[in-house]
């Protein structure tokens, strides 16, 4: 299964974050953080696809019902990518009643029948209104379960959501994470695929302390200042073959494809430094044919059209 999302076209992608997740959700930023433009440069510089992360309330009334101005904006989204020959995954970044980010003041998913009749109700929309597009368009069901305590009921979850998924689109190729905000570590806990359409998804960003250092929305990194050096972070291809290990055996013994939907390096991070993690994180990736979604395409903290990047931006594409 190795080859199974290089075949499909899902393997050197990029995220669209803050466009239609993580925003202020005015008409301002919905119709113009991402523009046909950047469609564009995603493809001239050689990706195969987007991730699109999508918070409920841009699709998703609070009753439930769907909006269908922000279904429209998926629509054109979608046509912009195959205008430019990029495929797309559309990830749920926040579901009514859950969000990987507590700031957003979500809860109750995990323990609400109702909560979890939204998150279907999406999920039959994306099936009936984008399966026939199963070719070029994957879904993932949610973003970073966060703890453990949840685990049981998201396997509960996750397999209605397939199956409801399998009525209206039954060729679609959907992604899968575990807990611990998708920890490639934690993914041996997720019971065997529904099907052999469904793929298993982890993010990574490890070592925390490098790739997270300064940053202002985790306390413990806030004052953090570490180069990428085999001494002083503990990183080399031998650490990433050593973290990854339980993903790759839970894949091979399931006959499941592998996708890390999210990985990068913080913007404080001086961009040669940041070259180094991505140089030996891509030798393991390739190695092991593992498919994967850069984090992000422009700002959010690790953006790659940045001008911060302007000097390795050649060096790293061609890495990844």
């Amino acid at each position: 299964m190795t080859d199974l999302l290089k075949t499909l076209g899902f393997y050197r992608g990029v995220n669209l974050g803050g466009w239609m997740s993580q925003c202020d959700y005015s008409d301002e930023r919905l119709d113009s953080f991402i523009t046909e433009d950047d469609f564009a440069q995603i493809r001239r510089w050689g990706f195969d696809h987007v991730r699109i992360p999508i918070d409920y309330n841009v699709i998703q009334r609070e009753d439930g019902t769907m909006k269908q101005d922000g279904l429209a904006r998926i629509d054109s989204a979608l046509a912009l990518a195959e205008k430019y020959g990029l495929h797309v995954v559309l990830d749920l970044h926040k579901t009514q009643g859950f969000s990987f980010d507590a700031g957003e003041n979500e809860a109750g998913f995990f323990e609400s029948a109702a909560y979890q009749e939204k998150f279907y109700a999406i999920w039959e929309c994306f099936a009936a209104r984008y399966g026939a597009r199963h070719e070029s368009v994957m879904f993932e069901l949610l973003n970073e379960v966060t703890e453990q305590v949840y685990l049981p009921a998201w396997k509960s979850i996750s397999r209605e959501a397939v199956r409801r998924i399998r009525e209206l689109a039954p060729e679609s190729y959907v992604l899968l994470g575990s807990y611990r905000w998708n920890s490639a570590k934690t993914l041996p806990e997720l019971d065997a695929p529904y099907d052999d359409r469904v793929i298993y998804n982890f993010h990574f960003y490890e070592p925390h302390d490098f790739t997270h250092q300064g940053a202002y929305w985790e306390a413990p990194y806030r004052d953090v200042s570490v180069r990428y050096t085999y001494a002083e972070s503990g990183a080399s291809e031998a650490y990433f073959e050593d973290f990854l290990a339980p993903a790759l055996e839970k894949a091979e013994q399931e006959g499941a494809a592998l996708y890390c939907g999210e990985y990068g390096v913080i913007d404080v991070v001086p961009p040669a430094e940041a070259v180094k993690w991505f140089r030996d994180l891509h030798a393991v990736f390739e190695r092991h044919g593992i498919a994967r979604s850069l984090w992000s395409y422009k700002e959010m903290d690790f953006g790659l059209a940045d001008a911060r990047m302007d000097g390795v931006r050649g060096e790293l594409l061609r890495l990844l």
